[in-house]
């Protein structure tokens, strides 16, 4: 682990200021299966992190039951499950998942795909990031992501997501 309390930081308002580009607030880092994800703003009301998905990653189809969450493609393209549907997003797009929608994404192509993701109201998604960080288990994110608001859908509840 980090070896910082995520719950601890991100309580308060909004920090003002400027994340640089290659940069994240706190230094937060966070490796979780093959993603490396970036804190760029964590307060209590707001979350925000840069993803880097090489080939062949994606996170399998799970529901946010207290969070709406957005994805803006930077690079790249993400086939995604929403509700239902496969879609594809690319450079310039942005996708909107609200609460209680069951989604995906993956990374299908041949380079990395990069996206801004945020989630409001913030919740504990940075706390289950402090915990997912460098585990390989994914039995045990599985376990973890369900004490911290998102729940995975059963594998081989969806076609095309296995």
């Amino acid at each position: 682990m980090s070896g910082f309390d995520a719950e601890e930081i991100i309580l308060g308002p909004l920090p003002k200021g400027i994340t640089r580009a290659g940069e994240g607030q706190h230094t937060r880092v966070w490796n979780v299966l093959g993603h490396t994800y970036w804190a760029k703003a964590v307060s209590a009301t707001s979350f925000a992190f840069e993803t880097l998905d090489p080939p062949g990653t994606g996170v399998p189809p799970h529901v946010h039951t207290t969070q709406d969450e957005h994805i803006h493609v930077l690079d790249g393209v993400f086939t995604l499950y929403l509700d239902g549907q496969w879609e594809k997003a690319g450079p310039g797009d942005t996708v909107l998942m609200p609460k209680g929608l069951p989604h995906a994404y993956y990374n299908k192509g041949d380079a990395d795909a990069r996206a801004l993701f945020w989630v409001s109201p913030a919740g504990r998604l940075a706390s289950l990031f402090d915990r997912l960080h460098d585990l390989t288990d994914p039995a045990e994110v599985v376990r973890q992501s369900a004490r911290h608001d998102v729940e995975f859908l059963p594998p081989g509840s969806v076609p095309g997501a296995d």
